[in-house]
């Protein structure tokens, strides 16, 4: 380990603010005063106690956006509820916070608008049930997932959430952990030939796994926002080894993890920065055990519970699947859902990571959607809002750039309305920062919050990306368009799936379609021609131009750029532009294009540009941002 100690020395010439605060105080002793807390009012809580030490136990003060009042993340390990608790919670959502939920990309649930007078009473009638929220906030161990239908589903191998049970047993209430890593640490363990969880975008990772006949788990780590977790070629066949890499690889980045920038705090920095090789050794020498080397990692299907509306479970009963668009819930709604799984179901409710839930145990499908509850909730919606996620946003979250929820579902709205698609599976993901806690990386679109001008003037914006997988090892998209206004962001995705629409096979899934047909192609032509449909639709020109239509390039941008103009010259006209071509020029260098105008007088100038600095001799564009300029949207538009 002697990489480890000198990485760890290099960066400890100094510490971050935070690490100081911790200094301070023991949180413990801070969670002790909440009854003082709550008789002294918000005005007695020390200024650390509210930037650091209640975020500790998932307090957060929300002064910025709801004065004297506190978010509460409240821990639900694996998604896994029972109706009990369900009626619980919604109980205090409906008794101190307004009756509002979130339900986040954790598969956990945030009570809003809650004053301190009221948090130690809450807090006990949780615990009363076996809920509570520690550790789901700064430098700690959160929320571990899991597939939300571990054990009931008929893709699920190894049950696993036992395990996630004996992992957080490890750190949840254990005082020497609270506030001991040098940044937040995130954990996953999926049993399951399906991804319903996430699974690889997490710190540390156990993920189904086959090695000579025997089943177990791969063990993952350093995955974050923006990096998709990375072997660490250890196999675990047993519970007992599990919990020997997990207490291995927490206590190795609590002792060399970075504490210097926050920024470059995460698991995946110290991996960076000494290799994986040397991390996955010090794995084993600091647990005294030789595991294995990786098996093979199963998590190859797509689930397909949200197309369906239901799955079938092994014992004959199906999971209801309930759409909850941009999981914003509330309490009066858990507690309706609370009473349907008591009713219909085993009394069990699962929370997934794409913000919606389950129950569980359902005989008669058909008596429980005739229930009230879904006349506001559907358990099949369209495609667009089937797999939809968005993170807070401005109205919740400080960091947020744009206020996102609504966002994602006015976007959702418009794609039903104007691009209705009686099947198949589009995965939206919306964050409202760059932080990207509505993983809009790995949506197939991914949204993430910015700022964009029109007209010279600022307003939200979001740079939106094509690509992300949660199958396979999961793979982090890629970014088409960069500070789209949000204005026109429907606009520009409504243009791609009018092409998915029309180019698919029968049910096929936007995933699939990517793979199919926009690998193809470089992300600046997939964004110029989302952005160029747009630009026609404005200026109500009607051209038959599908993303496919030109000739196959090799991914070569300069040579689509001229296949694009090509095609749009000859739309327009009716005729070639040249008569003969050698790759992406015209073959003879002395022959003139004809003036686009002389052929169509009614030719949009700014499209006559385009086509002229694409197909042109003089001034040829060779590259499509060359362009952007002047096909972009303005209010006049």
């Amino acid at each position: 380990m002697e990489m480890l100690q000198k990485a760890y020395e290099a960066r400890s010439k100094k510490i971050n603010k935070i690490e100081e605060i911790k200094q301070l105080k023991k949180p413990m002793d801070v969670f002790a005063k909440l009854d003082d807390y709550a008789k002294g009012g918000y005005d007695s809580i020390p200024d650390e106690d509210k930037k650091y030490f209640l975020k500790c136990f998932g307090l957060f003060d929300k002064n910025d956006l709801t004065p004297k009042q506190f978010m509460m993340r409240v821990r639900i390990p694996g998604g896994h509820l029972n109706s009990a608790q369900a009626k619980v919670l919604g109980e205090v959502a409906r008794d101190f916070g307004q009756d509002y939920i979130d339900i986040t990309t954790r598969a956990q649930i945030e009570l809003r608008y809650l004053n301190i007078e009221n948090i130690p009473t809450l807090i006990k009638r949780l615990q009363e049930v076996g809920i509570d929220s520690y550790q789901t906030g700064v430098d700690n161990f959160r929320n571990i997932v899991n597939d939300p239908l571990d054990k009931y589903a008929f893709d699920n191998v190894l049950p696993s959430q036992d395990l996630l049970v004996k992992i957080q047993s490890k750190f949840l209430h254990d005082p020497k952990w609270i506030s001991a890593l040098p940044r937040k640490f995130n954990t996953a363990i999926s049993g399951s030939l399906s991804n319903r969880c996430n699974v690889f975008g997490h710190d540390c990772c156990f993920i189904l796994a086959q090695k000579e006949g025997v089943y177990g788990y791969n063990m993952y780590l350093g995955g974050k926002v923006g990096e998709i977790a990375k072997s660490a070629d250890i196999f675990l066949s047993s519970h007992e080894e599990v919990l020997q890499a997990y207490a291995s690889i927490i206590d190795l980045f609590k002792r060399f993890g970075f504490r210097d920038n926050r920024n470059k705090n995460r698991l995946h920095f110290l991996i960076q920065e000494v290799g994986m090789n040397e991390i996955s050794a010090a794995i084993r020498q600091n647990a005294g055990v030789d595991f294995a080397t990786a098996g093979e990692t199963m998590t190859s299907l797509d689930f397909t519970d949200a197309d369906h509306g239901k799955v079938q479970l092994r014992d004959g009963s199906f999971g209801l699947h309930v759409v909850v668009p941009s999981g914003i819930f509330s309490g009066s709604d858990l507690l309706h859902v609370s009473l349907l799984s008591q009713k219909y179901g085993n009394g069990e409710i699962r929370f997934s990571v794409e913000q919606n839930l389950y129950i569980l145990g359902v005989k008669d499908v058909d008596a429980l959607l005739k229930e009230e509850f879904f006349n506001k909730y559907k358990n099949i919606n369209t495609p667009y809002f089937n797999n939809l996620i968005a993170c807070a946003g401005t109205k919740h979250c400080a960091f947020g750039v744009i206020e996102n929820k609504e966002d994602a579902i006015n976007m959702a709205d418009y794609l039903s309305t104007n691009v209705p698609l009686e099947s198949g599976r589009v995965r939206m993901y919306w964050s409202a920062c760059v932080k990207g806690c509505g993983l809009h990386g790995l949506g197939d679109i991914g949204f993430e919050g910015c700022k964009a001008k029109v007209n010279g003037v600022t307003e939200d914006g979001v740079h939106i990306s094509l690509g992300g997988k949660l199958v396979s090892e999961g793979v982090e998209g890629y970014t088409v368009i960069k500070g789209a206004p949000l204005r026109y962001a429907h606009l520009f995705v409504e243009s791609l799936m009018l092409e998915y629409k029309k180019l698919r096979i029968k049910n096929e899934p936007f995933e699939k379609f990517h793979d199919r047909v926009l690998t193809l192609y470089t992300s600046a032509y997939i964004g110029f021609f989302m952005q160029l449909k747009a630009y026609l639709k404005a200026k109500n020109i009607e051209l038959e131009l599908d993303i496919d239509r030109i000739t196959n390039t090799g991914k070569n941008e300069e040579f689509e750029l001229f296949e694009l103009g090509r095609r749009l010259y000859y739309l327009l006209t009716k005729q070639e532009p040249y008569l003969s071509y050698e790759r992406f020029t015209n073959a003879n260098p002395r022959e003139k294009l004809e003036d686009i105008r002389k052929l169509c007088s009614q030719v949009d100038e700014n499209l006559a540009q385009i086509i002229e600095r694409m197909i042109g001799n003089e001034n040829r564009a060779l590259v499509f941002s060359e362009l952007l300029a002047f096909i972009e949207l303005s209010s006049e538009s």
